[in-house]
């Protein structure tokens, strides 16, 4: 392992040629010096011009140490595995390539882990960018569709079942390995199909060997969202894919827990409904229904049968 790179940064890119320039600019301005990390960029089959604009920036920044990769395997899983195992720096940086890093993003990793060198995992905060401006339907109890994350005001240990979210999530390498990277029955983003879940299911296993997972709220990026692309479709897919991947993640713990998480789906559509209502009587009516949708959605993602849920 290279004594001068501390840093990994990893992205996995899938027919997003046109966020990736802004990604990959927010951190070629990083305050942290560009012989402390590096950035790899992992092509998971697009066929736009990502593997050009990947080429072309890297060409015109030679300064930074910038990889472009290639994933054939479909599959946001399986491409963060090859970029990890591609990788010279003691901590693994995953980044989407529609967010946008801070400029002290990569210098806050750093300062993190040597103020908390227990530490195995690290989650920061994201905010949403959402062009041209927020929609009136939503709430924080469907942000999460879009990246929303902001769990603490201080920095603190991830507790009660809560974890980083994959756009914006550290791991040491030597964690990564031992837990043997993300799983790739539950492979992400997919194509148009979505078997969410990897960073829970990835955290959780970290977490059960005793990893330390912390969450920092100054570590920072933003997430670019297109409002036009919020279609019923799209938050269709967005939320059964949760369902999907906790019908993968649950069986493969067994049938009881499968069961629990059913009866947990259906609390939370209860919950859902109640404060749907809340939002209704207040003049909020706009919010309510795509609440109820996320809920359904999500169930109607874990009683999906097409999905082999093996490891």
């Amino acid at each position: 392992m290279s004594q001068d790179i501390k840093i990994s940064v990893i992205i996995c890119t899938y027919n997003r040629a046109a966020y990736l320039p802004d990604a990959l600019q927010s951190l070629y301005t990083q305050e942290l010096d560009r012989n402390r990390f590096e950035v790899l960029v992992v092509d998971n089959n697009s066929t736009d011009d990502t593997a050009k604009v990947c080429q072309q920036f890297i060409q015109q920044h030679p300064q930074a140490q910038m990889h472009y990769l290639t994933e054939t395997r479909q599959g946001a899983s399986y491409a963060r595995n090859t970029g990890a195992a591609a990788a010279k720096g003691e901590y693994l940086c995953f980044m989407d390539d529609d967010a946008i890093a801070e400029p002290d993003y990569l210098l806050r990793i750093v300062q993190f882990f040597e103020r908390y060198p227990g530490a195995t995992g690290l989650g920061g905060r994201i905010i949403p960018r959402y062009i041209p401006a927020e929609p009136a339907w939503m709430s924080k109890y469907v942000s999460s569709m879009v990246g929303n994350f902001d769990y603490a005001s201080h920095t603190t240990v991830f507790r009660d079942g809560k974890y980083p979210l994959e756009s914006n999530m550290v791991v040491t390498k030597k964690a990564f390995d031992a837990i043997r990277g993300f799983n790739t029955a539950l492979p992400g983003v997919s194509g148009t199909l979505r078997i969410g879940g990897e960073g829970k299911d990835f955290f959780y296993r970290l977490m059960n060997r005793g990893g330390l997972v912390y969450y920092d709220p100054a570590i920072i990026v933003h997430h670019v969202v297109e409002t036009a692309k919020l279609t019923p479709e799209y938050l269709y897919r967005v939320a059964s894919g949760y369902g999907r991947g906790e019908r993968v993640r649950t069986k493969q713990q067994g049938w009881l827990a499968f069961w629990a998480k059913i009866l947990e789906y259906l609390f939370k559509l209860g919950a859902a409904m109640v404060l749907a209502t809340g939002y209704a009587l207040r003049g909020q009516a706009i919010k309510a229904l795509p609440l109820i949708r996320f809920r359904i959605d999500a169930l109607k993602g874990l009683f999906d049968s097409t999905i082999n849920t093996k490891p």
